[in-house]
């Protein structure tokens, strides 16, 4: 359990969400299909979870075999991961915070295929975003700024008014090579792994946000 932060105000134009780990709880299934896959292709199974955690995975199946065909892998593995619902479900309060935002001032920024994150999210019963940035949409994956520019860009905001809800390192140096101030949820990895966030929280039941009368988001957390 994290503690909760001593209040903290943050003040942006736009929020942009990872997916997994931070609206919805698939740590499990990921580690699961993950082991399954490097079993079948003989990769060890603790560098193949440890490297997919918040990276394209055809950027890690072309890293831990790159003898294989990534393309046809990636959808494959996120085929399974799609029909893997075990022990998936929300992360708390995501969907009173998706609820709580103007429709056009959040986006959803995955390392996903749009397949694989539309039906996370349809499964979970969270809503679809306007904006959508998955693995499909960009050339370069996190730990790359381009799928957060790409929000911010999708969006009509600079990315310096942009914050981030994110749950992994690569997830964090991707909003921060941006310019983005990132909000970590220790949900797959440990608070320590995620200390170069700007905060670290449990989950959304410790932050609330509402849209200021100059028409600027505050995101309190505490």
């Amino acid at each position: 359990m994290i503690p909760a932060p001593s209040q903290r105000i943050f003040r942006c134009a736009a929020i942009l969400f990872d997916l997994d780990g931070v609206l919805v709880d698939s740590t499990r299934s990921v580690a699961r299909q993950w082991a399954i896959w490097a079993a079948e292709h003989n990769v060890p199974v603790e560098e193949a979870v440890r490297v997919a955690h918040g990276r394209r995975t055809v950027e890690t199946i072309r890293l831990l075999a790159p003898h294989l065909d990534a393309e046809t892998e990636t959808l494959r593995l996120e085929a399974r991961e799609a029909d893997d619902t075990d022990g998936v479900g929300r992360i708390k309060g995501a969907l009173e915070m998706l609820s709580s935002l103007p429709a056009q001032r959040w986006a959803v920024v995955t390392s996903g295929t749009r397949y694989l994150a539309t039906r996370r999210l349809a499964t979970n019963g969270l809503p679809t975003p306007g904006v959508f940035v998955t693995a499909d949409e960009v050339s370069q994956g996190k730990p790359h700024p381009e799928p957060y520019l790409k929000g911010a860009e999708l969006l009509r905001f600079p990315p310096r008014e942009c914050l981030v809800f994110e749950d992994a390192p690569a997830g964090i140096e991707a909003a921060h090579a941006a310019g983005m101030i990132a909000v970590a949820l220790a949900t797959t990895y440990p608070a320590a792994d995620l200390a170069h966030a700007d905060a670290v929280i449990s989950d959304f039941s410790q932050v609330r946000a509402r849209l200021d009368g100059d028409g600027s988001l505050q995101v309190l957390l505490g």
